[in-house]
């Protein structure tokens, strides 16, 4: 693996979704660092993958309430393990769980493995909630996939908050996680 800056030379071969979140960024003034792998499907690569950038990729789950009548994207360190309690009581959603890979393709134009918050650009009317737990903010950078799980970004996390989140119109609401047993 190596870091490039910016989008890649050519983007033959690479999926629409994938060159539309390099594009937007592109628009906006976004300046990222880009890695191009394998799909990571264990721990180990996502290490990997975190040497490269310099920076620990943020796990990103993608949730709905039991209704399907909201839906939240969640931003929360890669070490942090997930309560879905704890998060619960601080949104006022009680019944939470993982939302299906239709919704995450119809919402995000996002697949399983790819999660990222690159998908907002996507949601133009805002019907997904990002949540983001405040450890992620302490970082300067913030790692994230453009929309494929063949690549991971590197990019400042003001500028995720400050140029990007305003331009696909969506507001993070920051959450206090835990995440011990």
């Amino acid at each position: 693996m190596e870091l490039y800056k910016g989008r890649p030379a050519s983007v033959e071969g690479r999926l629409p979704r994938e060159v539309r979140t390099y594009d937007f960024l592109d628009e906006l003034g976004i300046e990222y660092e880009r890695t191009d792998h394998e799909a990571a499907d264990n721990m180990e690569a996502c290490y990997e993958i975190d040497k490269v950038l310099g920076v620990v990729i943020c796990k990103n789950l993608f949730l709905c309430n039991r209704q399907k009548t909201k839906f939240y994207l969640l931003m929360m360190p890669g070490e942090k393990k997930f309560k879905t309690k704890e998060l619960s009581a601080q949104i006022n959603s009680a019944r939470l769980s993982f939302a299906d890979a239709e919704d995450m393709l119809k919402y995000l134009d996002i697949e399983p493995g790819a999660v990222s918050i690159m998908g907002l650009m996507n949601d133009r009317k805002c019907d997904v909630q990002l949540l983001i737990d405040e450890d992620v903010l302490k970082d300067d950078y913030v790692g994230c996939h453009p929309c494929v799980c063949t690549s991971s970004l590197k990019l400042k996390t003001e500028d995720l908050m400050w140029k990007f989140l305003p331009a696909t119109g969506h507001e993070a609401l920051v959450v206090h996680l835990v995440g011990e047993d």
